[in-house]
């Protein structure tokens, strides 16, 4: 007899290591009660999930699908879709100028006023994180605008309040500044759009707030220690920690900017104007489907839209590793 063998007889190790075995028995040679306690914990998260997968097979995915399909064809409602191939995305990129205005309109609104949200947004974060007296109502007031920016009554009272005779164009003119109204120009409208979705930035603002609250202040006393300034510690201590928060308000933003369509609707009175200079891919989407009955080109315009913002979306998310430190991060 080996040593071994004698070993395991003497110590009666062998039981024991039959009941180690039983404790970590696999799960599928578990008893049958809780085999099947697993199955119902399981069709029960199923059912739970059975809501979410109608939504987004019956109102996303399917829709999706099918506008697809329709923007290889001609369609006008009234009768039953015709293959024309790719002919609508020729026609929007060869022989459709009001679709290359609202494409060079909808860029200019996306690339000068997502940058001014977010940095009016990173302003006011900055000031209320060093204020504690009447933080909370300040907070609050700055928030109040981006719930009801997008509402069709402020559209309508920010349209009354720019246009001629109206109160920015009556304050202005105390100053000798008589610009005859905003809504009717051209070269004014586009600007009052982008201040519109400036106004708007009370919840970039909550969530850059809620990111420097999670910046150590330690990071900065050891700043000062080194002699850093202000603007120094800004730079080197602020803006890194809070890159992942910049880099997820920016791409809502981007996002958010290209959808832009109800305020643009209802200051122009669905027409584009003046001059096309509201005419944004949205509006011109809009107006060719439901206005003109042109789905097939309409459907077109959506899905190069939705492409467009797709191929931002994944160089922002190629570019982020160049830029975007997070906790833990030995860059």
């Amino acid at each position: 007899m080996s040593t071994t063998a004698t070993r395991v007889i003497v110590t009666k190790q062998e039981p024991s290591k039959r009941r180690l075995v039983r404790k970590q028995r696999p799960e599928h040679l578990a008893r049958p009660g809780q085999r099947q306690r697993a199955r119902r914990e399981t069709a029960a998260g199923y059912a739970f999930l059975v809501p979410w997968l109608v939504g987004f097979f019956g109102l996303t995915l399917l829709p999706m699908g099918y506008s697809l399909y329709l923007s290889f064809t001609s369609y006008n409602i009234f009768s039953p879709p015709k293959w024309i191939g790719l002919d609508n995305y020729i026609r929007l990129f060869t022989n459709d100028p009001n679709f290359l205005q609202s494409a060079q309109i909808t860029l200019i609104y996306v690339l000068v006023g997502t940058p001014i949200t977010l940095l009016a947004a990173l302003a006011v974060a900055i000031l209320l994180n060093y204020r504690d007296k009447g933080a909370a109502f300040f907070r609050s007031a700055f928030y109040a605008p981006s719930l009801i920016g997008g509402s069709v009554s402020v559209a309508i009272v920010w349209r009354a309040m720019f246009s001629t005779d109206g109160p920015v164009d009556n304050g202005l003119s105390l100053f000798g500044i008589d610009l005859g109204g905003w809504i009717g120009q051209p070269s004014l409208i586009l600007p009052m759009m982008i201040l519109l979705s400036v106004w708007q930035f009370g919840a970039t603002m909550v969530i850059f707030l809620a990111g420097l609250k999670q910046v150590p202040k330690e990071l900065y006393e050891a700043a000062e220690m080194d002699g850093a300034n202000a603007w120094r510690r800004f730079r080197a201590v602020t803006i890194p920690m809070l890159s992942p928060v910049i880099f997820f308000n920016l791409l809502l933003g981007l996002i958010g900017a290209f959808q832009v369509f109800a305020s643009a609707y209802i200051i122009s009175n669905g027409t584009g104007g003046p001059a096309g200079m509201t005419n944004f891919i949205t509006v011109y989407l809009y107006k060719t489907g439901f206005s003109d009955g042109r789905m097939g080109y309409a459907a077109a315009i959506a899905w190069v839209l939705l492409i467009v913002v797709a191929i931002i979306a994944f160089i922002l998310f190629r570019t982020q590793k160049s830029w975007v430190h997070y906790s833990g991060d030995n860059r």
